[in-house]
């Protein structure tokens, strides 16, 4: 009985079809008797297996594993502990709010599998017992011979036995963009998974031809069910903005506990009662913790990710979003990503010039025009030839062009389909079976004899039409056609045709040549006739073309300090042209293929990979590794793709970007972005979103801790003097979830300032706050402290502890919004600013002052959170007082901003 373990399925192309029968315990007329039913028992059905699927309560669990929800859960505790049962439930609250925020944008994550599935053949045509027999494609077992033709999915990976003229695309599985011919013959064992042409493969697709092929492997063990065991076993990594949070909620909770533990200690050593110190410790440690900084961050987010979705961007996590921001490297797929996957003729040869022809992918829009740019006229020289190498292009054609839902769409083999568009561009749009000249016969293309022939009559006159390998049908020409007549072909108009098409070759452009035979009388096309006395036309230049807007992209990107590479299964020559016209590797830069991975070591490998700028011929394998060794050098990776053999590396980079037009269900799923334009330019104003955001999450971080500390500065300060406690513990929650969230969230929106796409990628473990920010808290948060205890304590000592609370309450309320306004910037002065730049700021200072009033008037309000009414003076005070945060905040930036100068005219001078 056959093995199909990983190890024994590397064999297979380099067996000869008898070994591989053999082996597998086959014949040519398939498995008998009860062989199928066995084997399937052993092997089990050929179908993906499947992790446990994502169930709501899990979604809601990761959304409780962060450390600051981990210590708002304790507060909520303690508190109700404590009988504050509205401080507790209003902490309890705000974990549903952030929980609720985070499942909903998640809902859809975590299906990779199920699209891997969903991509299977759902029923294959096999062998059995020398009858051809239609089954569930989940029965198929090693062993089987497929019957394979135009159209069909590929149920397993298989060894060819028979063909003619069988092609396959695999553009999915190996990313080359053109179809693959299949053969018989044997190839080296060491040969690549895209270059084993004596082999098909699970899920892709058949375009030409037909043949036969015994199954070797099924299910999991499949190439397809290899990445599928990948993408199982690769685990989703945390974000930049994940790990920073953790790192601030571990932070802050030491601190809080820490300082709730100072504080009781230092009163119970002053002989205060115990159950007194216990309450008050609990306010300390509930005044430490920024209550509504994950309700606000998940807000942020959100609203990031609304933003994106306007921009073509779907973000699928909402960490994602920042992450984007923090991106030092972006991996990009060729074919689909940087390039279309849509095979264009971009140079011509014919009538002696050479031409350039304009236009992008299947849409058949664009000119001819000469070297020098200027468009071929009708009467211009060589517009002849090109009008009957372009028919040629049109007649001897199956493929068909059509439009669906605004995009261009080629039915067929991606080559015709570029010969077609060329066609269509000129004018010629009756092309193929469609077109005025009547197809009499047809010899198909073979990789054998590399050309394809039809017998068109018109006018009663009947016509050969050839196509095909250009040196090939320059062999088969007697002729050329110049001037507009049959001249010749002697050896000075043969060199002249090879060196246009060695130059067009060095572009790593794919060559095709184009010639005719007249007055053929026979009814058949035949081989000798196609093989001699052919009237050469001339060539066409075929590339996938990098799109316009990824090339800017790019540069884009390497001028926001981020290096683009390249991993593409396509050859090295043509990933190498391709990345020099996008822009992304140097002329005396080399490519890295995947058989040279395969002769490094993961050591050397790391060593390496932030010099290599291209990897070719690679596997999904090679592309983990790849991420992995990035990674190691602590890179935000952005990965990029749309095929199948993308998936696992989608998942294991820090965020993974699938193309939403062209990328397979299987990228989707595995990405934690799609671009639903296919652009890379997206990507890039991606990145700019994500930069300012993080800049805005900054803002509301540093605007928390700020007022969260001066608050905590301010109670120890009051312990420490004696004085009665100056915020009742619901006064604390009110500033901490109400009056800041009406400010932070204005502030985690605030627009751009200048071009954040000049400025370098945030070291990787920098945190939220540097250390200038963290001076920057640490010098307004004591101005805070100051100010609202010197208030409470006249207010206190004059009038007593009720109003002593309300205006210790109200001016620490009135900090919050001169610290809203100041935190705007964080090196421009807020008075050199467009006070309406920010108009949610405002809207939300102006409902906190409303809801403030009701707090201090309203009678229920004020019997809740122990507050009393107060003049218009003590409104006076109050603001006043407040405003020296904002003031003390611009020396603060002036000091800083002079310090930058001088940083900056010293590096001139060095």
């Amino acid at each position: 009985m056959p093995s199909t373990t990983p190890e024994t399925t590397e064999k297979w192309h380099a067996l000869t079809a008898e070994q591989v029968l053999e082996d597998l315990g086959s014949s040519v007329d398939g498995l008998a008797g009860d062989q199928p039913a066995g084997r399937l028992d052993e092997y089990g059905p050929n179908t993906l297996s499947a992790e446990g699927g994502v169930s709501l309560a899990a979604l809601v669990l990761k959304q409780l594993k962060s450390p600051l929800i981990y210590l708002l859960i304790a507060a909520a505790v303690i508190s109700a502990l404590a009988e504050h049962y509205v401080d507790s439930g209003v902490i309890a609250a705000v974990i549903i709010f952030n929980t609720l925020i985070g499942v909903s944008q998640e809902w859809r994550a975590e299906k990779t599998l199920d699209a891997l599935r969903r991509m299977a053949a759902p029923r294959a045509r096999v062998l059995r017992d020398g009858d051809a027999e239609v089954i569930p494609a989940q029965d198929v077992v090693p062993g089987d011979i497929l019957l394979l033709e135009a159209g069909d999915l590929v149920a397993a990976d298989a060894r060819v036995l028979d063909v003619t003229e069988l092609r396959v695309d695999e553009s999915a599985l190996t990313g080359e963009s053109d179809t693959v011919g299949k053969d018989t013959d044997e190839f080296e064992e060491s040969t690549p998974l895209a270059d084993r042409r004596n082999m098909v493969w699970s899920s892709t697709n058949v375009t030409d031809g037909r043949g036969r092929a015994v199954v070797v492997a099924t299910g999991m063990e499949t190439s397809i069910g290899a990445i599928a065991g990948d993408v199982q076993t690769v685990d989703q990594m945390e974000t930049p903005l994940q790990r920073r949070l953790s790192s601030l909620g571990l932070y802050v909770g030491v601190a809080a506990v820490l300082l709730a533990g100072l504080i009781f200690s230092i009163g119970i050593g002053r002989g205060e009662e115990l159950y007194e110190m216990l309450l008050f410790s609990v306010a300390a440690a509930v005044s430490a913790i920024p209550e509504g900084l994950p309700a606000v961050i998940s807000v942020v987010l959100a609203l990031g990710v609304q933003r994106m979705a306007e921009r073509g961007a779907i973000v699928r996590r909402l960490p994602a979003v920042e992450t984007l921001g923090s991106t030092t490297v972006i991996c990009s797929d060729k074919t689909g990503t940087i390039t279309r996957n849509e095979m264009t003729v971009t140079r011509v040869w014919a009538g002696g010039q050479r031409l350039r022809v304009t236009g992008e992918g299947y849409a058949p829009e664009g000119e001819f025009t000469t070297e020098e740019g200027e468009p071929l006229d009708e009467g211009s020289p060589g517009a002849a030839e090109l009008e009957r190498l372009l028919s040629i292009g049109c007649i001897a054609n199956n493929a068909t062009l059509e439009q669906e839902d605004g995009r261009w769409r080629i039915e067929g083999n991606p080559t015709e389909g570029a010969l077609l568009v060329a066609s269509h561009k000129r004018g010629l749009v009756k092309c193929g079976l469609d077109s005025e000249h009547h197809r009499i016969d047809e010899i198909p293309f073979s990789s054998k004899f590399k050309y394809m022939a039809t017998l068109d009559k018109a006018d009663g006159a009947a016509t050969l039409h050839v196509k095909g390998a250009f040196e090939r049908i320059l062999e088969f020409s007697d002729t050329v056609l110049l001037d507009g007549e049959e001249r010749p072909l002697d050896d000075e108009l043969r060199a002249e045709i090879e060196e246009a098409a060695a130059a067009f070759a060095d572009e790593a452009l794919r060559v095709i040549a184009g010639a005719y035979r007249p007055a053929v009388d026979e009814d058949e096309a035949e081989r000798s006739h196609a093989e001699a006395g052919l009237v050469f036309l001339g060539l066409w230049g075929l590339l996938d073309p990098p799109r316009p807007d990824a090339v800017a992209a790019i540069e884009a990107a390497h001028e926001a300090g981020m290096d683009v590479k390249m991993i593409t299964g396509d050859h090295a020559a043509t990933a190498a042209a391709i990345a020099r016209k996008a822009g992304i590797l140097e002329e005396d830069e080399e490519v890295v293929t995947g058989q040279d991975l395969e002769e490094m070591d993961d050591e050397e490998l790391a060593r390496r990979v932030r010099d290599i700028a291209v990897f070719a011929r690679v596997t999904p394998a090679h592309k983990l590794r790849i991420v992995r060794a990035l990674k190691a050098h602590d890179e935000v990776v952005a990965m990029t793709g749309d095929g199948v053999n993308d998936a696992p590396a989608l998942k294991q980079a820090d965020i993974g970007v699938a193309m939403g037009i062209t990328g397979t269900e299987v990228a989707k799923e595995a990405s934690d972005m799609v671009l639903t334009d296919d652009d890379f330019a997206t990507i890039v104003a991606a990145v700019e979103q994500g930069r300012v955001i993080f800049g805005n999450l900054r803002r509301v971080v540093m605007f928390l801790i700020t007022t969260n500390l001066g608050e905590i500065m301010a109670i120890t300060a009051a312990l420490v003097l004696g004085l009665p406690l100056p915020f009742t513990a619901i006064m604390i929650l009110w500033v901490n979830l109400v009056t800041d969230g009406v400010s932070v969230l204005p502030l985690g929106l605030e627009p751009k300032h200048g071009d954040v796409l000049k400025q370098r990628p945030r070291p990787p473990r920098e945190g939220i706050l540097t250390r200038m920010m963290m001076l920057r808290v640490l010098t307004l948060s004591p101005v805070i402290a100051i100010g609202t205890l010197s208030v409470f304590n006249h207010y206190e000592s004059t009038q007593g502890l009720l109003m002593g609370q309300t205006m210790a309450f109200m001016t620490l309320v009135a900090y919050e919004w001169w610290r809203a306004v100041s935190t705007r910037s964080m090196s421009t002065s807020i008075f050199r600013m467009n006070p309406l730049g920010n108009k949610l700021l405002i809207a939300g200072i102006s409902l906190a002052v409303v809801l403030q009033v009701v707090v201090l008037y309203w009678g229920p309000a004020q019997q809740v959170f122990g507050t009393t009414a107060i003049g218009l003076a003590e409104w006076g005070v109050a603001l006043a007082v407040a405003s020296s945060v904002m003031f003390v905040d611009e020396i603060f930036k002036a000091v800083m901003r002079r310090r930058e100068r001088g940083a900056r005219k010293n590096s001139v001078r060095k």
